[in-house]
């Protein structure tokens, strides 16, 4: 989806259209959830601190992000992608991946597709496509707003051989000016380095990988099913916090807010502590039997934090429960579960 959020915003704000938009939160520390591609054109993007964005774009309007509202319009695109295509793999709010290899037509497919999502929901989708995931995403992206773009592999690697590492996913900052660092600062130069080289500089596994990301070779399949291995609740502070009691009741709060959207009990209860000089500690502990009680978490949180005794005052507070039972299958009715 084109800049989901703020795109969003825009339905109940029309008034707002050819401005720059940028949701995100109203605190000092909080940073940008999404830009409208007016204000991106600022250097406006996501995840910069919001201080930043005003000062980058001091004409923009902030918005506070509502994401009940995200959820529910992402909740209803999801569904229309799933009335026309049957595997589809949901990777966040505003992205999925699609198995179209079924289909005879699979650019008039994705045309209804996002014909469908913008009249019925007014919002914009971009499309690409490609023979895996790796040129599918990279082609989403290429040319949006509104883009639609396929691909093959070999296609992939001739147009974007002069784009920088870092375009494509699983190629980091820190990756990238490692790469730099050794006159690396294309994806075609990435693409033509020996494997040797690679593997010698990153190790053998994050070498080959490199190698196959710059060369657009990508094995993943779509997982249809994510099974999450723990939830959690964090918050970061206006102000760092120092007193004591202040953090505990924070971290109350935030084990109520956790075990309020939990589906499943889990035995593992953990906190999650970032001092003000950044530094960040885990503490956990496993439990004898499952629980989802707001009780007995925030207890065993509170118990974990004053064990802990932050010595230096508190930016970030989190409350995680992990190691869920593992989710019943389901049996259609009237059909017969066998065992493979």
């Amino acid at each position: 989806m084109d800049a989901f959020y703020v795109s969003v915003e825009l339905l109940r704000r029309p008034e707002l259209r050819g401005r720059p938009v940028v949701v995100s939160g109203t605190g000092p520390r909080a940073v940008v959830t999404t830009a409208s591609y007016e204000a991106r054109r600022f250097g406006v993007r996501s995840a910069i601190p919001a201080a930043r964005a005003r000062r980058l774009c001091p004409q923009a309007v902030f918005i506070p992000p509502d994401f009940e509202l995200y959820r529910r319009v992402s909740a209803q695109v999801m569904g229309i992608l799933r009335e026309h295509i049957e595997r589809v793999e949901v990777v966040g709010l505003d992205e999925a991946y699609l198995d179209l290899s079924d289909l005879q037509r699979p650019r008039a497919a994705m045309r209804r597709v996002v014909a469908e999502i913008r009249a019925r929901t007014g919002l914009t989708a971009s499309v690409g496509i490609g023979p895996n995931k790796l040129v599918a995403k990279v082609c989403s992206d290429a040319e949006k707003p509104a883009g639609f773009l396929a691909l093959s592999r070999e296609e992939a690697c001739a147009r974007f051989a002069g784009a920088p590492p870092g375009l494509v996913p699983g190629i980091g900052p820190k990756t990238v000016e490692r790469l730099a660092a050794m006159g690396i600062t294309t994806l075609g130069r990435l693409a033509a380095t020996d494997e040797a080289v690679l593997c010698e500089r990153f190790g053998p596994n994050h070498g080959r990988d490199l190698l196959a990301r710059a060369r657009f070779h990508d094995a993943e399949q779509l997982t249809l099913e994510r099974v999450p291995v723990s939830e959690s609740r964090e918050t970061t502070f206006p102000q760092d916090v120092a007193d004591p009691a202040e953090q505990e009741r924070a971290l109350v709060a935030l084990a109520e807010r956790l075990c309020t959207g939990l589906k499943r009990p889990g035995r593992t209860i953990g906190i999650k502590v970032r001092l003000d000089d950044w530094t960040t500690v885990t503490r956990a502990r496993t439990l004898a039997e499952r629980t989802s009680d707001p009780l007995t978490v925030s207890s065993v949180a509170l118990d974990l934090l004053r064990a802990y005794a932050p010595a230096r005052p508190v930016r970030l507070l989190g409350v995680r429960v992990a190691g869920f039972d593992a989710p019943a299958p389901e049996v259609d009715a009237g059909q017969l579960a066998l065992p493979v």
